[in-house]
């Protein structure tokens, strides 16, 4: 009797993956270059813990991407879908508007979510569990800023501000610190207000600053040459706070007008091996320099996928371990805290600049104050 050969080993199914749902804003009206900057950081750090070792422990690590358009019912419904699809937790984001309804929706569902890149300081109405953060809170680092008008003797600023939560909690902010010294802001409406009108109340006002409060071009670049162009506020400072001039966008359209704006930048002085290495890769993905959006959403997935490791994708278990997190991340150790008074998990020393682009050569950056 002929004994039949063994029969092959059935080959074994490939392992779920463990996703991560990854929102982000890649189509007007969402400011597209700073979506574009953000998925390259979450994008590089997804693709190097599978290159590290095929995924979370055995799992391969997927981005389920959806583009929010800075839209925040979109960005809602994204949530719903994605918490359908059965993704660990949530990253991303870039717009404060946006992100406070992604918050919102992932606190009703139970679902974790990691901030990438927004500031706005109430992410949802209430304490919550399920939400961490990555960038400083917007009244931490607009008070920085604030400080950095005073000491260069700005004590009349205006504001040229479109309505929104975002815009008016940074007024508010501004009023705050600088009112105590003897500063004082006039709010000009960005969307009522052409750019003369604009120039037109600040040669009325005597303000020796602007801060442009505004969408990214329009209305902020029509806005920026006509002060520039108004020999009336010659020597007027211009600042951007929320730190449109960052990116190349900025540069490319306004030129030499767009230099010697400062704004707010999440950097450290200066980049340690790690920061360094993922610059180059970054550098590499987006054919240019990577603004400081590109390390936050590297940060993101860095943070997730050692967490999922160390907790699995138990819903409950992650949202439970925001304060065990210690990871070593581009900008340096990032560990999350919950201050009096906030209502979601915060990297409890993210790096702060006020830098503007040197005017000698804009495409150089300037560090005029560390917060």
């Amino acid at each position: 009797m002929t004994t039949p050969p063994p029969r092959p080993a059935e080959p074994r199914p490939a392992p779920a993956p463990l996703r991560i749902g990854a929102l982000v804003p890649l189509t007007r009206p969402g400011w597209t270059e700073a979506g574009r900057h953000l998925l390259a950081g979450l994008e590089l750090a997804a693709a190097e813990v599978e290159e590290a070792g095929g995924g979370v422990d055995g799992r391969p690590l997927e981005l389920v991407v959806r583009d929010t358009a800075a839209d925040p019912v979109r960005a809602t419904a994204a949530v719903d879908e994605l918490a359908g699809l059965g993704v660990a937790a949530l990253a991303g984001e870039y717009h404060s508007v946006v992100a406070r309804a992604v918050a919102t929706r992932a606190d009703a569902l139970g679902l974790p979510y990691l901030c990438s890149s927004a500031v706005l300081d109430d992410l949802t109405d209430g304490p919550t569990a399920w939400v961490a953060r990555i960038p400083p809170p917007q009244s931490h680092g607009w008070r920085v800023y604030a400080d950095f008008l005073l000491d260069a003797g700005h004590t009349r600023v205006a504001v040229a501000a479109e309505p929104s939560v975002y815009w008016t909690a940074g007024t508010r902010v501004l009023r705050e610190r600088l009112a105590p010294r003897g500063a004082t802001v006039t709010v000009l409406d960005a969307r009522a207000l052409t750019p003369a009108d604009v120039c037109d109340a600040l040669a009325a006002d005597g303000a020796s600053a602007l801060l442009v409060l505004t969408g990214f071009p329009d209305p902020a670049v029509p806005l920026v040459r006509a002060v520039r162009g108004d020999a009336r506020l010659a020597g007027l400072l211009i600042g951007a706070p929320a730190g449109q001039p960052e990116f190349t966008g900025w540069a490319a359209l306004l030129g030499d007008d767009g230099a010697g704006v400062p704004f707010l930048r999440y950097l450290p002085a200066r980049l340690g091996p790690l920061g360094t290495r993922v610059a180059a890769a970054l550098r590499d993905r987006l054919g240019e320099e990577p603004s400081f959006v590109a390390f936050e959403g590297y940060d993101t997935v860095t943070v997730l996928a050692g967490l999922l490791r160390a907790h699995g994708a138990d819903r409950a278990r992650l949202a439970a371990a925001w304060p065990q997190v210690a990871v070593d991340g581009t900008r340096g150790p990032i560990r999350f805290r919950r201050p009096p008074g906030t209502v979601v998990w915060q990297w409890d020393r993210p790096p702060l600049q006020v830098v503007d682009r040197d005017p000698a050569a804009p495409g150089r950056f300037r560090v005029l104050r560390a917060g």
